[in-house]
């Protein structure tokens, strides 16, 4: 049977995030970022199983996700606050811990390796994300995002509209899975968990200006690092992998045949069997690696 999970509230610059935790006692530490408009519940089934393999596994919604706290009305979110919040998460655990970052998670982890000094992560395990993507795939997320301001009449609609956005899920969201996406409004509807002026600031309207940070960051990560893509993914493709194999060249690449974009709710079981064995790996080459001397 699963290990149970506990809640808690973890205060950061000028709000709370929320925080969920499987096997407090465990060790090597596993820190999980979600991506843009996910929640903590995107690592659920992940997070659970490594926690039976001995980790301590370490969730959490990012402010303006979920059930962590939203900036007051009219301020702007930006980069750096959701990267200042990851490096206070970090630094809150007993050792330096393994980011797993999908998405926006994966391009905080890369900005805090390659800027911060000592680097605030044991090792990285990027989730379908390179700092240079393809535009035309996070254009796909966002309108997904932006449709529907005007909420859903009931749960079965939502379900409805996620499984035409995921068409590659088999079976549809119930509405126990997805109360802890959609919040009911005064008027009754039901709305997407997330600060609807997350989609109206600086943070996507100038997202591709990063890039050049990210691409900077990237060449000085010096811990070991596992990309793990999606064969179907429309934000990471073939080459924005080998671009970023070239800045990072002692990186492991493992591309899951089977996943879009969302890869540990495509194929789980095999996000979760690779990240597993990467973690197994560390204990023999991490103090190796980072001297230069054997790949991860």
């Amino acid at each position: 049977m699963p290990s149970p999970s506990t809640l808690s509230r973890f205060p950061v610059a000028d709000l709370e995030l929320a925080v969920e935790e499987w096997n407090p006692a465990g060790t090597p530490v596993l820190l999980f970022a979600h991506g843009f408009g996910q929640t903590r519940g995107a690592w659920r089934t992940a997070a659970a199983a490594l926690a039976e393999t001995g980790c301590r596994c370490v969730t959490f919604d990012t402010r303006g996700h979920g059930e962590s706290d939203r900036l007051a009305s009219g301020d702007d979110y930006h980069m750096d606050q959701f990267a200042d919040d990851l490096l206070r998460m970090a630094a809150a655990q007993p050792q330096p811990p393994i980011l797993v970052g999908a998405s926006m998670g994966g391009l905080l982890g890369i900005v805090l390796a390659g800027e911060i000094r000592p680097t605030p992560f044991r090792a990285l395990v990027l989730v379908d994300i390179t700092p240079r993507w393809e535009t035309a795939g996070v254009e796909r997320i966002l309108a997904f995002m932006q449709a529907h301001p005007d909420g859903f009449a009931n749960y079965a609609d939502a379900a409805e509209q996620i499984a035409a956005y995921l068409p590659q899920r088999r079976e549809r969201k119930s509405e126990q899975q997805l109360r802890p996406l959609l919040r009911e409004g005064s008027d009754g509807r039901l709305r997407w968990h997330w600060d609807p002026a997350l989609l109206a600031g600086e943070l996507v309207q100038e997202s591709e200006r990063y890039q050049p940070r990210l691409q900077a960051a990237a060449k000085e990560i010096d811990v070991p690092v596992l990309l793990l893509s999606g064969a179907r993914s429309d934000v990471v493709s073939r080459a924005t992998v080998e671009e970023f194999m070239q800045l990072v060249p002692h990186s492991r690449h493992v591309e899951l045949s089977h996943a879009t974009h969302m890869v540990a709710g495509d194929a789980n079981d095999a996000f979760t069997h690779e990240v597993a064995r990467f973690v197994q790996s560390l204990d023999l080459s991490t103090d190796r690696q980072r001297a230069g001397l054997a790949q991860p």
